[in-house]
């Protein structure tokens, strides 16, 4: 019995007995099986809306027989692009979100690393407590979020508008020249806990080895933060820039609400709207071409921004 047990176990243990015993490897039909939850769903609901978009952006409308005649779809090649690149609404749309971008980005992530870098000192007490408070926000949906804040920036409802004005400083918190900023504050509110939570998990790996033997060393809590914390979760905070920039891109909930309470804020007032309202119009051939000039903006923005911090970094 020794002796058979001992060649059955040199057989499992041998290439060729694992290959006999799973039956000549792993079946293509088991891989696929894996694959296929993934797969299935990338395909119908990112791959097919691509390339209808695509499809859709290529065609235009055209009449027989004058303003009142039969209309007919027929491919026109880069006509909608053309009249995308040459609206001014279009471009005037991109700049303000170019300026909020430039702002709140960096304002929304340099908060997020001052909170994920609290929440990682010794110092700091109830640490669970204070970093569910933070991240709290973001299980708040962008539409109830912007709903709240709008409460809040309403002067006929807003108690904060009250309190100010009692003090003197009367905000206009819905003017033409802050409601841009308004959205950006939602924003910013919105998502500073979501980009807290990456850095703060890039944060947990580092070896605390590191932060002894720069107290060894002489340095202060602020040195280690600064010159250990932050360059080595440099990484983390490209990846939050990349999906910052690109949710900039995709601005819309935040000022489609707000523009239910001010008239500062047009159909037009950021690229998604103005592609929403061409689309509402039932012109889908130019929304679609506004929608892929607005995600190649986004690609060429990520990706420049990845291969400029990649170049610094010398990798």
């Amino acid at each position: 019995m020794t002796d058979i047990a001992t060649r059955a176990a040199r057989v499992v243990q041998s290439p060729g007995g694992r290959r006999r015993l799973n039956g000549g490897g792993p079946r293509a039909g088991t891989i696929f099986a894996f694959v296929i939850p993934f797969f299935l769903p990338f395909v119908l609901f990112y791959l097919v809306p691509v390339g209808y978009a695509l499809w859709q952006s290529v065609r235009v409308v055209r009449r027989t027989g004058g303003q009142y005649g039969t209309s007919y779809t027929t491919f026109g090649g880069f006509d909608q692009y053309e009249k995308v690149l040459q609206n001014s609404e279009f471009w005037s749309s991109v700049g303000r979100i170019g300026l909020f971008g430039i702002v709140q980005v960096p304002v929304m992530l340099f908060v997020a690393l001052v909170i994920a870098l609290l929440l990682d000192t010794p110092l700091l007490k109830l640490k669970s407590v204070f970093r569910i408070t933070a991240f709290m926000p973001y299980a708040v949906p962008g539409v109830i979020a912007a709903i709240m804040w709008s409460y809040l920036y309403s002067p006929q409802l807003s108690p904060v508008v009250d309190l100010l004005n009692d003090i003197g400083l009367k905000p206009d918190f819905l003017g033409p020249g802050a409601v841009l900023w308004s959205a950006a504050n939602i924003s910013t509110w919105l998502w500073t806990g979501y980009n807290m939570l990456i850095m703060f998990s890039a944060l947990q790996s580092i070896p605390q080895e590191l932060y002894e033997a720069a107290k060894l060393d002489g340095a202060s809590n602020w040195a280690i933060a600064w010159r250990i914390k932050v360059p080595i979760i440099a990484p983390s905070i490209v990846l939050t820039t990349v999906f910052s920039i690109i949710g900039t891109l995709q601005l819309y909930a935040e000022p489609a609400v707000l523009r239910q309470i001010s008239s500062n804020i047009s159909s037009t007032f950021t690229p998604n709207m103005l592609a929403y309202a061409v689309a509402s119009g039932n012109n889908y051939q130019q929304a679609a071409a506004i929608s892929v000039v607005i995600a190649v903006i986004t690609f060429v923005l990520s990706f420049g921004f990845m291969r400029l911090t990649s170049k610094r970094a010398g990798l």
